[in-house]
């Protein structure tokens, strides 16, 4: 009988390996278009580990022999192992505090010399994973259960806790995707409900002036009070409820809030949220006012200077784009973090609308295909980490899709595959690599 390990391409899904395969191949040009300087040889370039689109292939080739020893792993190996790559996740997360070096505002980078830099969210992003999807496996988790809903998402915040406490307030962000994956597992609907509200209600809180948005809530209140007075006068609880929904939001609005953005957002984050809504922010001490004018500094005007220049980008390709190496905005370095988090206006310059549709279909296929991975396991373990994948893939693209064009504050998260960045391009493989090996043995029930 043969061995379901041997056979590398045996029962692999070839398409979402092509899809990613195309995914970073495009990552690599995006770079080359944004970084490539006039004269310098593109062979030499490529195979020198002294420009950035020669590093960023040279960790696509790490990633792809990082997949073959992965998809020469036994499946179970990563049930067995979960919970153990989770608590090395919190471990190195812990030694960040003693041993972080300051980088461009965040404290969660360790630098081992000039040569290697280790951000441990990053990789701890793949630990929750695995971590949430041996839990959720379990035949006694229960999401209709107080106890299962509050140890899962404690798996899930511990690490992103750390994460804001190391200002990185970005991929903290991501580790909220990971709810969408106990939503689909029977978390009750009123959780995500709950918390989409508390994001309305912080919104509204920025955009109304603090008076006007306690009485419209208590409008809404007297309203709700009103038009339930049947059931109220069945049963007093409802009442009750009301009046206390309606304290939590007057206390989330006139407390909750005003604590968020003074003592865990940093002073420069909260200027781009208010800069993404359009109000001026108003720094409260000299402190806040140095921290925004660093920012500042790094992005070079004191205004929202990279999103302006990315829609400037993107508007100038378009239809058919101007051409790779063509393109005024990314070519002479107008868009700050071109090569990074703003590597989409590098597309939209180059080739234009009907270019960036491609990419951005070429993306709405590879979601689609994880999705149909996912629900084809026999496994609840290979299933929920597939759609952990799916969920973490999907906040990235938005976030940063929506940062380009101004519809989200920047708050630092990379473009899967095509961001420069070795570290990020590693942990996305690994996911990917881990969901193929996953796959490859879809009629087991792992545990």
């Amino acid at each position: 009988m043969e061995n379901r390990n041997t056979g590398f391409v045996r029962k692999m899904d070839s398409l979402l390996l092509w899809l990613y395969i195309l995914l970073c191949v495009i990552g690599i040009i995006s770079i080359f278009a944004a970084t490539y300087i006039e004269g310098d040889s593109i062979i030499d370039g490529f195979l020198s580990s002294r420009t950035d689109y020669g590093k960023q292939s040279m960790f696509f080739v790490f990633s792809l022999l990082l997949g073959i020893i992965i998809m020469l792993t036994d499946s179970k190996f990563f049930t067995a192992t979960a919970n153990l790559w989770y608590t090395l996740g919190i471990i190195l997360l812990l030694m960040v505090f003693p041993f972080h070096s300051n980088i461009k505002g965040t404290e969660s980078i360790i630098k081992f010399g000039d040569a290697f830099q280790l951000q441990p969210i990053q990789l701890c992003i793949v630990f929750t994973n695995l971590a949430l999807a041996k839990y959720i496996s379990r035949v006694e988790t229960d999401f209709t259960k107080l106890r299962s809903q509050l140890i899962a998402a404690s798996i899930v915040m511990a690490p992103a806790l750390l994460a804001i406490f190391q200002k990185e307030t970005g991929l903290a962000l991501v580790y909220f995707s990971f709810f969408l994956v106990m939503f689909r597992e029977g978390l009750p609907a009123i959780v995500l409900i709950v918390g989409f509200s508390f994001a309305a209600l912080v919104v509204a809180t920025l955009l109304l002036e603090p008076n006007l948005l306690a009485i419209i809530l208590t409008g809404i209140a007297l309203l709700t009070i009103y038009l339930m007075r049947r059931p109220i006068r069945r049963h007093k609880s409802v009442l009750f409820w009301i009046i206390a929904i309606w304290g939590v939001c007057v206390g989330i609005q006139r407390f909750a809030v005003p604590f968020i953005f003074d003592h865990v957002l940093q002073p420069y984050q909260v200027k781009r949220i208010y800069d993404t809504i359009g109000k001026d922010y108003v720094p409260k001490n000299a402190e806040a006012i140095a921290d925004i004018e660093k920012d500042a500094a790094r992005k070079k005007d004191a205004g929202n200077y990279n999103v302006k220049q990315s829609k400037i980008a993107i508007g100038s390709g378009g239809l058919l784009g101007k051409g790779l190496l063509k393109g005024t905005q990314t070519r002479y370095d107008f868009v700050p973090e071109q090569r990074t988090d703003f590597i989409f206006c590098t597309i939209g310059e180059a080739f234009g609308f009907i270019g960036s549709v491609v990419f951005l279909s070429i993306y709405a296929i590879f979601l689609f295909r994880i999705v149909t991975v996912a629900e084809r396991q026999r496994s609840a373990f290979s299933r929920c980490y597939a759609y952990g994948v799916a969920s973490v893939f999907f906040f990235h693209i938005a976030i940063n899709l929506f940062m380009t064009v101004g519809l989200a504050p920047v708050i630092g998260i990379p473009l899967p595959f095509v961001s420069y960045g070795g570290l990020s391009l590693v942990t996305f493989s690994v996911m990917v690599f881990i969901l193929l090996r996953l796959d490859k043995d879809r009629q087991m029930v792992l545990r």
